[in-house]
């Protein structure tokens, strides 16, 4: 009797990153508000470790540009739109997902990123998912 080989996983071609916030300008302006007076309560964990008041985090954008893997990044209602299908499992936002071309799988959960300190975690959590 002859033994198959194991299938193998399919590779990640894409990480998508989907943050806990409307698209839009008008959206942005009230995040970033929020994050300055109340940022105890603001709901979007990885919108804080990736950006702050006035831009892109430096260690994060460098981290990004130089990944072998490409970065998808989409707001709520974007990625609701974008991958919207009955046969979705109902994600909690925000999150990080690996597209293989064939599924979505979670990558860093919403209560992983929530429990994270910085972008240092968060960039040891996308190297150790990712192998990179």
């Amino acid at each position: 009797m002859e033994q198959s080989a194991p299938k193998r996983k399919p590779e990640i071609q894409t990480l998508i990153f989907v943050y806990n916030a409307q698209s839009g300008f008008r959206n942005a302006l009230m995040d970033t508000a929020h994050k300055l007076l109340s940022p105890s309560t603001y709901e979007c964990r990885l919108c804080e470790m990736t950006f702050g008041l006035t831009g892109e985090r430096r260690g994060w954008k460098k981290f990004r540009e130089q990944s072998p893997v490409p970065f998808k990044f989409l707001h709520k209602d974007e990625f609701l739109t974008t991958y919207a299908s009955k046969f979705q499992p109902k994600y909690t936002f925000p999150i990080v997902l690996g597209d293989t071309g064939e599924d979505l799988e979670v990558l860093i959960s919403t209560a992983d990123l929530n429990s994270m300190q910085g972008a240092e975690d968060l960039i040891r959590a996308v190297q150790a998912r990712t192998g990179s």
